[in-house]
């Protein structure tokens, strides 16, 4: 069983005088229940108890879950208010107050919370959208410290590079450019020193990159053929100049996701290139642990990663949205090979035949 105790020392450390929140989000009528966010919610109630007593040795205060209407779209803006022991409460004031926020929601509010750190610097989150318990035994159970090491190997190579040229499992080729861009690691670490924004997902352990969006007057090189798994099957995506210009096909799931992505422009902006590294992490269908087993991209909203595309780029606050697609092994669509580029034309391989190079050392 996950020492949970030495979970909180080795990614938060707390320290006496901080005040500590746990939230969740529930369901409602637009917004039914489900077996495994259940047992969410109980996970969170179970580690908001032993945060309550490890507060009590090292003098902290823990507050009371706080509850509040599940948004139904991943980083979609949270709701103003929400209850705390069955008292009404505005969300935002809790995180004004807080030094240190679990949310282990349904749906991601990881991009929210970035924003909220910005705002309240005594304030870091770690954000846990869809965690399950079967996470206690493999990624949350991870060597942070190895976590760390690798994902700041992957990202000074990211450093030094303008894009990377990608093959798929499935013969599709695709360019990513994150020219002015910065990458960054989301390595585990939440103390109270951490740099800003001070915002990690839990379990950890990714290198990431936002796309160029061509905000510069120059275009985006970002172009060609994603593949996504989108309704037990492979729709096609055709890009170009950073944006969804074509749902490829047909069948029921590129219907699907044409209607969806074409509701509103942002959505289909390109918004990530991210590279897990957690060596405990399996592919299972959780997007939350299968995206730090290896490299995802993801459409929508960039901002709270260091993009433009933020929610005002959106045609309805109901619209914004972020999504990870996952390539990593045993996930329905893989990588095969990820060459990074830079400015003089030089190729460096990061991932290849399914795998990261093994200079890396990442164990996965």
């Amino acid at each position: 069983m996950l020492n949970l105790r030495k979970l909180f020392i080795d990614v938060f450390d707390p320290e006496p005088g901080e005040t500590a929140a746990v939230f969740v989000d529930l369901p409602h009528p637009e917004m039914p229940d489900n077996d495994s966010w259940k047992a969410r919610r109980a996970m969170a109630e179970r580690w908001h108890s032993a945060l309550h007593e490890f507060g009590v040795e090292k003098r902290f205060e823990v507050l009371p879950v706080v509850g509040f209407d599940a948004t139904g779209m991943n980083n979609g803006q949270l709701p103003l208010r929400g209850t705390q022991s069955g008292a009404p409460v505005v969300l935002e004031e809790i995180g004004a107050r807080a030094t240190l926020l679990l949310a282990m929601t349904e749906f991601s509010a990881s991009a929210p919370l970035i924003g909220w750190t910005k705002r309240h610097s005594q304030l870091r989150a770690a954000s846990m959208p869809r965690v399950a318990p079967e996470m206690e035994s493999t990624a949350l159970a991870a060597d942070y410290a190895l976590v760390a090491r690798s994902c700041e190997r992957i990202r000074e190579r990211l450093a030094k590079a303008e894009s990377a040229e990608i093959e798929f499992s499935t013969g599709d080729k695709f360019v990513f450019d994150f020219r002015f861009r910065v990458a960054e690691v989301d390595d585990g670490f939440l103390h109270s020193d951490a740099p800003e924004p001070r915002q990690i997902n839990l379990p950890s352990g990714e290198t990431f990159t936002a796309a160029y969006e061509g905000e510069r007057g120059v275009a985006s090189r970002t172009a060609g053929v994603l593949p996504v798994w989108h309704g037990n099957e492979i729709v096609r995506l055709r890009v170009m100049q950073n944006r969804v210009a074509e749902v490829i096909g047909e069948t029921a799931g590129a219907r699907d996701l044409r209607d969806f992505l074409f509701r509103d422009p942002a959505r289909r902006n390109v918004a990530e290139l991210g590279l897990g590294c957690n060596p405990k992490a399996r592919v299972w269908g959780n997007v939350l642990e299968d995206e730090k087993a290896g490299p995802h991209i993801a459409l929508g909203r960039s901002e709270h990663l260091g993009g433009v595309t933020g929610p005002d780029a959106f045609s309805d606050p109901r619209h914004v949205w972020h999504e990870d697609f996952v390539y990593a092994r045993e996930s329905p669509i893989q990588i095969r090979r990820l060459t990074l580029v830079d400015s003089d034309g030089n190729r460096e391989p990061l991932f290849e035949n399914g795998s990261y190079v093994p200079e890396l050392e990442i164990g996965i």
